[in-house]
């Protein structure tokens, strides 16, 4: 997922101002300590594939994360542990030495306890450098502001990464139990804009990611997006109608991924006497035919758009949209841990991460920060394509309509599903 500098924000999705960086710190720390909450020890340490990470890693990376970036060159504090940076740092080369992702599940060592004894003093350690005058200055709090949307980060990637471990087990595990409220149907709209010059990007007062910036203009030809996202019905109808055995409808490059991975279904679909079931958070449930699909790839999202006769936004078209739009949907903090549809609200923010046509690419005049922190987001900005809008496992306030996430074409574990353009 995206990346940092504190940077400005303007012409974005309307946000209630921040907290104060203390209160906000504890509160963020915490919820990521109350996510892990349902988990018995041994769901902390598991790696099902290696695009994810153990639980464990998660709440020692983000720790990793302040104690390199913020307290050690700005309060002069040494490391908990000197060997565990290279266990905890995830791919800053500048940073030092990293263990190899794909044996994150292998580190049973230290134990779950230690990384919570870890958290907990280094979260004393912030606490006390916000006390101080050197946690007053400007460039610390940009730092610790960067860690905060980090950790908010990590509380998705945590909770996708554990639904793809649970998917794995034939026992078919739930996460939190749960009631699920059934979604309501909306027509789906287009709804018409009508382009010309437009400015996107991050500018004025606010945080946010580097990649977010600077603010520039674009050229919009007249467009429509659609007034909600593609339901699992409408996508059960793309899969009934020969969706994946049609190569008219797929990027070359999709239909060799979708044959080499025998896709015949959005990631943890499954038939089932007749009807889908769709694994979740939340246990095996019926699949619910007016909520979001979610767990699709681009190369799907796009041969659905090009099945249904219209294609993907671009994210410049997406956020000329939301800047309008309050930020305002499912998110991770109401409980449901699944995409659900609300009749006619339909709002733009929350719900499934929409995949856009738009490579991820530096915008005009980007520059890295300095130092090991500019490694987050910049030396990826090639063969990925940009989401746009948060899903229902990401935090509300760390949303805003110049938010650009990024994935590879053909990632399926996250919240992804599809909003239409034409």
């Amino acid at each position: 997922m995206s990346g940092p500098s504190a940077q400005a924000s303007g012409g974005a999705a309307r946000v209630p101002a921040p907290a104060p960086l203390a209160a906000r710190l504890l509160r963020v720390r915490a919820f990521t300590e109350r996510l892990c909450a349902p988990l018995e020890t041994e769901d902390y340490v598991v790696q099902s594939m290696p695009d994810a990470s153990p639980a464990k890693w998660h709440l020692a990376h983000t720790t990793w994360f302040f104690e390199t970036f913020v307290l050690g060159p700005h309060a002069g504090s040494r490391p908990y542990r000197d060997d565990w940076g290279p266990l905890f740092n995830s791919y800053y080369v500048a940073a030092g030495p990293r263990h190899p992702r794909p044996e994150r599940g292998l580190l049973t060592r230290p134990t779950v306890a230690e990384v919570y004894a870890y958290r907990a003093a280094v979260d004393e350690r912030l606490r006390a450098f916000l006390d101080s005058p050197a946690g007053s200055r400007p460039e610390a709090a940009a730092l610790l502001e960067l860690g905060l949307n980090h950790e908010q980060q990590h509380q998705e990637l945590l909770l996708t990464d554990l639904l793809h471990a649970f998917s794995r087990n034939p026992l078919r595990p739930a996460y939190r139990e749960a009631p699920v409220p059934a979604s309501t149907a909306a027509p789906l709209r287009f709804l018409a804009r009508q382009g010309g010059l437009v400015r996107i990007g991050h500018e004025g007062p606010g945080f946010a990611f580097d990649n977010e910036a600077p603010a520039h203009r674009v050229h919009l030809e007249p467009f429509a997006l659609s007034s909600r996202p593609v339901s699992a019905a409408e996508y059960a109808d793309f899969i009934a109608d020969g969706g994946y055995d049609r190569p008219e409808l797929w990027l070359s490059d999709g239909f060799a991924a979708a044959q080499a991975g025998g896709w015949r279904a959005p990631l943890h679909w499954e038939p089932r006497d007749g009807a889908w079931v769709r694994f979740t958070l939340h246990g095996e449930l019926p699949l619910d035919p007016a909520a979001p699909v979610v767990h699709v790839s681009f190369y799907e999202a796009d041969a659905y758009a090009r099945w249904a006769g219209a294609r993907l936004p671009t994210e410049a078209e997406w956020e000329t949209v939301a800047r309008d739009a309050e930020v305002e949907g499912g998110f991770v903090e109401d409980g449901t841990l699944v995409a659900t549809a609300a009749g006619g609200a339909a709002p733009i923010f929350g719900g499934a991460w929409a995949w856009t046509a738009s490579p991820y690419v530096p915008y005009p005049g980007f520059r890295p920060a300095g130092g090991a922190v500019g490694e987050y987001n910049g030396k990826f900005m090639v063969n990925q394509l940009v989401l746009r809008g948060g899903s229902c496992l990401s935090p509300r306030s760390h949303l805003r309509a110049t938010y650009r996430n990024f994935f590879p074409p053909h990632a399926r574990w996250q919240m992804t599903g599809i909003r239409l353009a034409r």
